[in-house]
């Protein structure tokens, strides 16, 4: 693998952090959020500083033959710790048992990296090795146990986070499922590249050579499952959002009947601020909501409770349960009010609810309207619009509400 093999993932990272930071940045105090900026922080470093030019340059900078090998071994240890944290605080669970296990997995990947340094230090290698250390040095004193100790780590902590995923996976469905599956085959190839490594360097002690495998199969097999591993966390926070952005513009679209059968009637919807069809999908939900909320406001002096308890007898006795006998009275007598509104276009009904200030308390229609509570029964209301053959007969026997009709019912 030659140095862009390296740097461009390295990169990547680096774009993702500066892509998540602002929400890295308002999330710091969240032991979550934290953990996910570590963890590509220390991925982007691993890629950076294993790349054989960045190693070379280190080594010129400090004047130390080698030393980029304790660093980048450190900065490994490192990385599989934060794997192994961010799997905690992502599961979740009581914030004192997420800490305390947090603090003994960082606690003893510290006590590695503090190891690997005095190893190092007590090691002499003096010749400079850009890709082949471990086997070119893999009967020095001290250096030998070295790599022995941070490759014991990654496979440790492969094996830990392949059990951690794995029970987990097992508990949820759905895309975290999917991404605890490929974060454990990621993890999983922190295996075989150990067994690699370790494969070629027990060859060098038995007086062989295998350094092919830590020198050309090892680093692809790194790279890949570093790669998969952050695809696999990456994959359930996409999926997530672009399933939340699906379902609001399915609202959006389902919101759509209702939304049409009130825009005809309601000249304040002609002169409300309208947003622009890039707006976010919350919003333009948020903003069809308010059009209807506007819409049934404009109307209430044509809705009648009549026609709203004889719509929810007769979707009750065609077998509709009684949430959806609701939705289908209301979107009954609203289809009505919309036809005894057009009927009226000198506005007489508007016009004698404004003059009768106990109006809307005698007639019961504030009462009618109260059963716009939240979003879900606006669409419940809306497909019933679309669907109901008990609006469907509402709609074509829709009676017109008279001037005096108003008053007969608020004296």
């Amino acid at each position: 693998m030659d140095g862009s093999s390296y740097y461009f993932p390295a990169v990547a990272m680096g774009a993702a952090i500066a892509f998540k930071g602002p929400a890295l940045i308002r999330g710091r105090r969240d032991p979550l959020m934290r953990s996910v900026g570590v963890l590509l922080a220390l991925a982007g470093l691993v890629f950076l500083f294993a790349a054989p030019p960045t190693i070379a340059e280190v080594n010129e900078l400090t004047g130390v033959p080698n030393i980029s090998a304790p660093l980048v071994y450190c900065l490994l240890s490192a990385f599989s710790a934060s794997c192994l944290v961010l799997i905690i605080n992502w599961r979740g669970g009581p914030p004192e048992v997420t800490r305390r296990l947090s603090r003994r997995w960082i606690a003893g990947y510290s006590v590695v990296g503090v190891a690997l340094i005095v190893f190092f230090a007590l090691g002499d290698a003096p010749e400079e090795r850009l890709r082949d250390l471990d086997t070119y040095y893999a009967n020095t004193p001290f250096i030998r146990e070295m790599i022995a100790l941070y490759l014991v780590s990654l496979t440790v902590a492969g094996v830990a986070m392949n059990v951690m995923c794995w029970r987990w996976a097992v508990q949820v469905h759905g895309w975290l499922r999917a991404g605890l599956l490929i974060i454990a085959f990621g993890s999983l190839c922190n295996i075989p590249y150990a067994a690699a490594k370790f494969t070629a360097v027990v060859a060098r002690w038995n007086g062989g050579n295998l350094d092919a495998l830590s020198t050309n199969v090892a680093p692809v097999l790194a790279s890949v499952g570093a790669q998969i591993t952050a695809v696999g966390f990456c994959v359930p926070l996409a999926c997530q959002r672009l399933g939340d952005s699906w379902n609001t513009w399915s609202t959006y679209r389902r919101l759509g009947p209702l939304w049409r059968e009130l825009k005809p009637v309601s000249a304040h919807l002609d002169r409300a601020v309208r947003i622009s069809w890039w707006s976010p999908a919350e919003l333009q939900v948020t903003q069809r909501e308010s059009d209807i909320h506007d819409g049934m406001l404009s109307l209430y002096p044509y809705f009648d409770s009549a026609v709203r308890t004889h719509a929810y007898d007769a979707a009750v006795a065609a077998g509709s349960s009684p949430a959806q006998a609701q939705a289908e009275a209301d979107a009954a007598m609203v289809t009505a009010a919309v036809r005894a509104r057009a009927a009226d276009p000198e506005g007489r009904v508007i016009s004698s609810a404004e003059a009768a200030t106990a109006a809307p308390a005698a007639d019961g229609s504030a009462a009618a309207y109260a059963y716009t509570d939240g979003p879900r029964d606006l669409v419940r209301m809306s497909i019933a619009l679309r669907q109901s053959p008990v609006v469907a007969a509402a709609r074509g026997q829709a009676p017109t509400r008279s001037e005096s009709d108003f008053h007969e019912r608020t004296s």
